[in-house]
């Protein structure tokens, strides 16, 4: 097992448009194992600004499969009205728009008008080129995200969990990213570093899949005033696959915990599914268990 860089404060991020599934635990089994290692703290953060997206029930969901799978935290809501009334992002909304406002002001953002068939076609390794760049488009104009200029990015250093820093460049999946969409939200990459900088986290556990939005994350911390996101160390776990090979996307079907649940299934039950995909022998009775019998994977 790798030994994390001292860390004292970590996250569980969930986003409540779907029901948790299996892919989601394991990543809250590795956050708290690696929390209980440091004797550190989690926050609970629900991202939840896509408010179109959010459902009451997916918001309670969280909470019934934390508390199922005693899974803990030690700051953010406990209960849905919790969640409501405090912590939601709808409360930070003015963080984020400072941050835009800075960008802005620093002549750091471009207006993009491109549609979504327009960039559709652009093959994935490639990225948005930077199409309106030099358009010029005002804003202010209604239906424009709001886009980095990337140009400048330079090799970004990471703290990953190897020991030493490492070095690495903006992906042609992130140059020019949105920071704010068409719909004038801010969009996840510039809330999740306002949010991971405003809480003190230093330690972000995240899927492979998101090693590129870590690396767009990190640029853009680089460019806002007092931001710390940059300073947190990393941890990219690896994804269970469903049966195709695809990863797990939000579902109330068998690889829900809800499913599981609703089944009669027991925690230990969900825990030992998981260290089956992975490969891990015996049985897992808790999130503890799976941390430690899957050690030689982490």
């Amino acid at each position: 097992m790798f030994l994390p860089p001292t860390f004292t404060k970590t996250r569980l991020a969930p986003t409540p448009s779907g029901f948790l599934h299996l892919g989601n635990i394991l990543s809250f089994a590795l956050t708290a194992g690696l929390a209980n290692q440091q004797k550190a703290n989690i926050l609970l953060r629900i991202d939840d600004l896509d408010q179109g997206r959010v459902r009451k029930e997916y918001v309670e969901d969280i909470f019934e499969c934390l508390s199922f799978l005693e899974i803990p935290w030690h700051q953010g809501p406990r209960n849905f009205e919790e969640y409501e009334h405090a912590w939601s992002q709808v409360h930070r909304r003015h963080l984020y728009n400072e941050a835009l406002d800075f960008l802005r002001d620093q002549n750091l953002v471009f207006a993009c008008n491109c549609s979504r068939s327009q960039l559709a076609h652009l093959p994935a390794h490639i990225g948005y080129p930077g199409t309106c760049l030099q358009k010029k488009l005002a804003l202010d104009l209604p239906g424009v995200n709001w886009r980095l200029n990337t140009t400048a990015a330079t090799d970004l250093w990471v703290n990953t969990c190897k020991g030493q820093p490492e070095l690495f460049s903006l992906p042609p999946s992130m140059q020019f990213f949105v920071v704010r969409k068409k719909d004038g939200l801010p969009a996840y990459q510039l809330s999740s570093v306002i949010d991971d900088s405003y809480f003190g986290i230093d330690l972000v556990v995240r899927g492979v899949d998101l090693w590129p939005s870590t690396l767009a994350q990190i640029f853009l911390s680089t460019l806002l005033p007092g931001n710390r996101f940059a300073d947190s160390a990393f941890y990219h776990h690896l994804l269970l696959k469903e049966n195709n090979g695809e990863k797990f996307s939000k579902s109330d079907g068998a690889i829900s915990v809800r499913y599981h649940r609703l089944k009669g299934a027991s925690a230990a039950s969900v825990f030992t599914s998981i260290g089956a995909r992975l490969g891990c022998s015996g049985h897992q009775e808790n999130w503890q268990q799976l941390f430690h019998d899957c050690k030689t994977l982490w």
